[in-house]
């Protein structure tokens, strides 16, 4: 079925459940290169420091669940967030508990006291304590800065009261289906849980808190349920992978088996930015799309199997400066609608398009300012356009 990704909010519906949504089959609301983290979200007073990153694991060095649990669960936090009134709303979310409170899950990254957690967990928050480990001290926490776009957040602690070592940064690039994982966290309250499964798949996408997306995400079978939101996905080498962030469900209930996690390459690129600077910056390309299938291309009789179909250009946009075109006929497909006559995107920086998917993801691993050369197919015609991506708006479809 042909899939258009429409860069408006997607309302989260039944069956998918907090911190963790995503669209598996039928249309799906995308925001490819829209987004731009909100400033209201961004509170920074601590002084910068980057994640330092992790010397890779030596081939063979697989750990049990137990022992990625003892190594690594002293690190892994219970984060309470007092709440002020409404959130950036993730389906999953944190675990609503008593007088206002909402908890979830967060790790310690760094010596300086530096956590990472969703933005989901902490949006809306007065107050934010955290507990690391089983004995350690509850302390009072700061929100450094928070991202909607890639449900990240980054919280500090007074590091002289942290006994607990950091974890281990992974490389999520490096991840494989069927590598095994661990994830531990807070489900429901239950304070450092742990469960186990595999990488189930990669590079999926799901909808961020401010309707956007989120590209290259882990999918995983380990049980993930509210409260395990912000906590850490684990290899079997010991080092995190992703922030645990979502599920989809079967009838809005708990696990199913499966689970969604920002990869950690994602959350340390936001995290260093945040640090840095108090935000996160994310690139603007002003379009939206349809895959291009064998179906439609027959239709329109295109000497071409797959691509990105472009559906609407916004005005203004790097797009529309570089003439991006949209068509101006539509046709029906599988009951959707969509614009037919248009540029298809056949290649982004040489790497060639199978659908909107990777358009989206490409543009997800740019910055604002950064160069962006489409291969494109006209009238049949071949053409390249380059073009300089922009600062996404704060909101889809702004």
């Amino acid at each position: 079925m042909s899939r258009v990704k429409r860069f408006f909010s997607m309302p989260f519906g039944a069956g998918i459940t907090g911190g963790l949504v995503v669209g598996l089959v039928g249309w799906l609301a995308i925001a490819a290169g829209w987004i731009e983290s909100d400033p209201e979200t961004v509170a920074t007073t601590a002084s910068a420091t980057s994640i330092p990153a992790s010397e890779p694991a030596a081939a063979g060095d697989a750990l049990t669940a137990g022992e990625i649990y003892e190594k690594a669960g002293p690190a892994v936090a219970f984060v309470a967030a007092e709440q002020s009134g409404s959130t950036s709303g993730s389906p999953l979310g944190p675990v609503p508990g008593n007088g206002g409170t909402a908890t979830g899950s967060g790790f310690l990254i760094d010596d300086a006291g530096t956590i990472l957690t969703n933005a989901h967990v902490v949006d809306g928050s007065e107050a934010v304590t955290v507990k690391l480990g089983e004995d350690g001290e509850t302390l009072d926490a700061k929100v450094v800065g928070a991202d909607d776009s890639t449900d990240v957040a980054v919280l500090r602690v007074d590091p002289d009261k942290v006994q607990a070592a950091p974890l281990r940064i992974g490389d999520s690039d490096a991840a494989t289906v069927g590598d095994a994982v661990v994830a531990i966290g807070n489900p429901f309250g239950l304070d450092r849980t742990v469960t186990t499964g595999i990488v189930s798949g990669l590079q999926r996408e799901i909808s961020a808190p401010d309707g956007f997306t989120i590209s290259d995400v882990i999918q995983t079978d380990a049980a993930i349920n509210p409260g395990n939101s912000g906590g850490p996905l684990i290899s079997s080498a010991g080092e995190v992978l992703g922030i645990n962030s979502q599920i989809a469900t079967a009838g809005g209930g708990g696990s199913v088996g499966v689970g969604f996690a920002v990869p950690i390459n994602t959350a340390q690129s936001v995290a260093d930015q945040i640090l840095d600077d108090g935000q996160a910056d994310h690139a603007f390309i002003g379009i939206s799309g349809a895959d291009l299938t064998p179906q439609i291309a027959d239709v329109l009789n295109l000497d071409l199997s797959e691509g990105a179909l472009i559906q609407d250009v916004t005005p203004g946009s790097p797009a529309d400066d570089a003439g991006l075109k949209v068509g101006d006929a539509t046709m029906s497909v599988d009951g959707n609608e969509i614009r037919v006559g248009g540029d298809v995107i056949t290649a982004v920086d040489g790497e060639p398009v199978t659908g909107m998917d990777d358009v989206v993801a490409a543009v997800n691993r740019k910055v604002p300012g950064d160069k962006l050369t489409l291969e494109i197919s006209r009238g049949g015609e071949p053409k390249t356009v380059e073009l300089t991506l922009a600062d996404r708006p704060a909101k889809p479809g702004s």
